[in-house]
Parts: C-alpha cells; sequence; structure tokens
C-alpha cells in the first residue's frame, strides 16, 4: 500500500481565499480512498448545507465540491466523481475529453463520505469500491481538483495543476497522479 499526498494550486484569480488544500490518496486493490484538508479561513467559504439523507445528485459542482477523475493511460474513457460537503455525491463516465456522452456511472452504486470540521479545519474523506469500472491491475491516472465557493459567491477552481489558459479539470494533462495496481 502506497499513500500518495497532494497539495491543490488555485488557477490564477485576483479573489482567491486565503486557504490551503491539502490530502493523501491511498489505493488498496480496487477500493480507492481520498482525503481532502481544506484550512486556513474556513469562515470565508460557503459550504453546502450537510443533507440528512445524503445520495446520488447532479449539479454538486456549483457550490464548493470536491471532485477526482480517473483514467487508463492512453485511453480517451475516463470517470468524475464529485464529493459534496452536503454528503451528496455523484460519479460520471465519459467517453472522451469533454463528449456530450456523459453519463452517470450506474456501475458504482455508493461510496463511504466522512466529513468533519473543526475551526480553523474541514476534512472530506471518500473511500469507494472501483471494482466495477476498473481493473485492479492496471494503473490509473488520477487528477484531484475543488471549487471553493466564497461567502460572497466568488468561486476559485483548484488542482494539482493547470494545463491550460482557462480553469479545466477535464483536460488530460490535470491527470498527474500515476496510482499503481
Amino acid at each position: 500500500m502506497m499513500e500518495y499526498s497532494f497539495e491543490l494550486i488555485p488557477f490564477p484569480d485576483p479573489g482567491i481565499p486565503k486557504n490551503k488544500i491539502t490530502g493523501g490518496v491511498v489505493r488498496e486493490g480496487n477500493i480507492l480512498t481520498v482525503r481532502y484538508a481544506l484550512s486556513g479561513e474556513i469562515e470565508e467559504i460557503l459550504f453546502p448545507h450537510f443533507n440528512q439523507q445524503p445520495g446520488r445528485k447532479n449539479e454538486l459542482w456549483r457550490k464548493t465540491c470536491f471532485e477526482f477523475f480517473l483514467a487508463f493511460p492512453d485511453q480517451p474513457q475516463y470517470w468524475e466523481f464529485n464529493l459534496s460537503p452536503s454528503g451528496d455525491w455523484n460519479a460520471y463516465r465519459m467517453d472522451a475529453y469533454r463528449q456530450i456522452s456523459i453519463q452517470e456511472e450506474e456501475l458504482i452504486r455508493g461510496l463511504r463520505l466522512d466529513i468533519r470540521r473543526k475551526v480553523d479545519c474541514y476534512h472530506l474523506e471518500a473511500v469507494v469500491d472501483i471494482s466495477p469500472i476498473l481493473i485492479a491491475e492496471k494503473q490509473l491516472l488520477m487528477g484531484i481538483s475543488s471549487v471553493i465557493q466564497t461567502l460572497d459567491g466568488h468561486e476559485t477552481y483548484w488542482a494539482l495543476n493547470h494545463p491550460s489558459s482557462q480553469a479545466d479539470f477535464h483536460h488530460r494533462e490535470s491527470f498527474i497522479l500515476a496510482l499503481e495496481g
């Protein structure tokens, strides 16, 4: 088992909040654990209200949301996972870069989210069994990102890197973390 650490960087923007997003990823076979820690001035962040009955929801990225993307090297298909501080989540499958064929990935029927908020730090951990969609022995490429919305409604975009002139989490060159099978 190997843990990969990360720190997200904001896409250039004059309204970047004074925060830091760090975390870690562990892949054990087809069980993927992704941890995010948002620290700094979290009182300036607009978090969606916690859902007492969380589940699969669309358009979670329209508010503060944590995301990750998975793909096989040299294959156009990829998956997007949205993890909301509300406890809601979703998983999508794309046939290729930003194709209209975006579909909910119905093979992923659920995942576990653990959400904790402290005075100066916010933690979100997702554990997902990816065996319905991926092969354990294969290397995966991963992109990790977040949309952070401030109390005044301003959105900022955070990722492992930003390879284009616009914030674009789907850009394949942003899938820079290689997870061995």
